[in-house]
């Protein structure tokens, strides 16, 4: 295993609302703080998704446009492809103790992490923090994810 021990902090940038878009982020923060290592979630942009009420229930995998999959963008779009391929991947996950989006983020915050919101997609998205799940501990600026993140690495998901 590789020395952390000069890594003191990390902050991740999660701008997808994906499934693969919201994972990373969501297992480098946790495998950060399972080493001791201080981790902060912002959220950005469409990856607000996993930390608004309405929607950490219902992150999908993207099928278009994924080379990821290796699937023609043509069979991707087909309805019902979505969340065939999700529910796949879920299942996946499932027998991997991969935990769901809402279950990981309590559990990441548990741990310590900061979980927050950038102001500026907020507004954008005329979203609000009754909007946000619990675990959020503020909507920022990218000035203040800044001032959060000095003396840490930045990732960006």
């Amino acid at each position: 295993m590789a020395d952390t021990a000069a890594i003191e902090k990390v902050s991740i940038i999660v701008s997808k609302g994906s499934l693969e878009g919201v994972y990373p982020a969501l297992i480098m923060a946790n495998g950060a703080r399972a080493e001791g290592i201080e981790a902060d979630l912002f959220f950005t942009f469409f990856g607000l998704d996993a930390i608004t009420k309405k929607r950490w229930n219902h992150i999908k995998l993207a099928t278009v446009g994924n080379p990821g999959l290796h699937l023609p963008t043509l069979l991707g779009g087909l309805p019902g492809a979505p969340d065939l391929i999700t529910r796949y991947m879920e299942r996946r996950m499932r027998k991997l103790d991969i935990p769901p989006v809402p279950e990981f983020i309590e559990m990441i915050a548990d741990t310590g992490a900061g979980i927050y919101a950038c102001k500026a997609s907020v507004d954008l998205f005329e979203l609000g923090k009754d909007d946000l799940v619990e675990q959020v501990q503020g909507i920022i600026t990218v000035g203040e994810f800044y001032e959060h993140a000095v003396g840490g690495q930045i990732v960006y998901t």
